[in-house]
């Protein structure tokens, strides 16, 4: 199969291209690197079923010519994180709503075959029901929610109009080796092995009681390749999770550390719990790798962390002021 992926060299897609190589697909990989790393590929580049593209999303007549023979894309590439997303929310339209266009025209141009896109569970907002299913209400509480919906709602339109064989994966809580470490406040697992190693407590919002589907990054990218191999199936919408929730202060707990409170944000739901019931009985999918196991592989290799910035109280404080302001009753 020849497959190309958008945002390769991020975190997901790094690992989605790792699982595509090891099943013998050719790989060419398109990412502007603003926040992807070559680095999260350098284990692979002389595989000779590699290609690595620098070039946006956005730039169709740069980066149509690659779609050209290919069978199966991915679409991870996007702007990720809330806060920036509340500052700057113009350029998270450009990126995940406008370059989801860019992408689905060089598909339909190219005639690939197979596509998934990378959605957020972040589109749920604060839902009425927990596990919350893919008919839950949408309620996208800032930017970064509501672009990616839109590249969503862009994927089936483009489905329905054009016949085009589309599914959507939303990704809850994903976390996992090679996340981002850039400046950026954000996930909680970087804010928090940064804080392990520099020897600071967590700083926990609320008082940790809150839950979260954290789901391993392995078991999204076979999320995503499990999906791909199935082209009956179109125009679909599938939560990806990990079948549990777990609280903030268990996974402190698993981390082991002091601990300090901040806090509570508006627009943050108290849990996220994906309803995975829809994907395993139609893709046959399900999530392998427990919360414990998980965060154990991470602190085996936390030394990646070591360049990760290291947040505090006042600077969170400080980082977030736009979310409070925006957001805030």
């Amino acid at each position: 199969m020849n497959s190309l992926i958008t945002g390769g060299c991020g975190f997901i897609g790094s690992h989605l291209t790792d699982r595509l190589l090891k099943e013998g697909h050719r790989v060419t990989v398109v990412d502007n690197m603003s926040t992807g790393r070559r680095k999260n590929l350098e284990h692979a580049v002389e595989i000779k079923n590699l290609t690595i593209v620098e070039a946006d999303v956005n730039d169709f007549e740069k980066i149509h010519p690659y779609f050209e023979g290919v069978d199966n894309v991915f679409h991870l590439a996007a702007l990720a994180d809330i806060v920036p997303s509340i500052e700057n929310p113009v350029a998270y339209h450009r990126s995940n709503a406008d370059g989801t266009v860019s992408v689905l025209e060089s598909c339909r141009k190219h005639g690939v075959k197979r596509i998934i896109y990378s959605a957020s569970s972040s589109c749920y907002g604060i839902p009425d029901h927990y596990p919350t299913p893919e008919t839950a209400e949408i309620r996208p509480q800032y930017p970064y929610a509501l672009t990616k919906y839109l590249g969503e709602e862009i994927c089936m339109h483009w489905a329905h109009v054009y016949k085009m064989n589309i599914t959507s994966l939303r990704f809850f809580n994903v976390y996992g080796l090679r996340s981002r470490t850039s400046g950026t406040y954000g996930a909680v697992f970087g804010v928090f092995l940064a804080q392990k190693l520099n020897g600071k407590p967590f700083t926990i919002v609320g008082d940790g009681s809150q839950t979260r589907d954290f789901t391993f990054v392995t078991d999204v990218a076979d999320a995503c390749y499990t999906a791909s191999n199935r082209n009956d199936i179109s125009g679909e919408i599938f939560n990806v999770g990990s079948g549990n929730t777990y609280s903030v202060n268990r996974l402190v707990e698993l981390l082991g550390g002091e601990k300090v409170f901040i806090p509570k944000r508006p627009g943050e739901p108290d849990c996220t719990y994906a309803d995975i019931s829809k994907i395993k009985n139609k893709l046959g999918w399900q999530p392998k790798i427990s919360l414990e196991e998980g965060v154990a592989e991470m602190l085996r290799h936390i030394e990646y962390w070591r360049d990760a910035p290291l947040w505090e109280p006042d600077s969170i404080k400080k980082a977030t002021e736009g979310w409070f302001k925006f957001l805030g009753k």
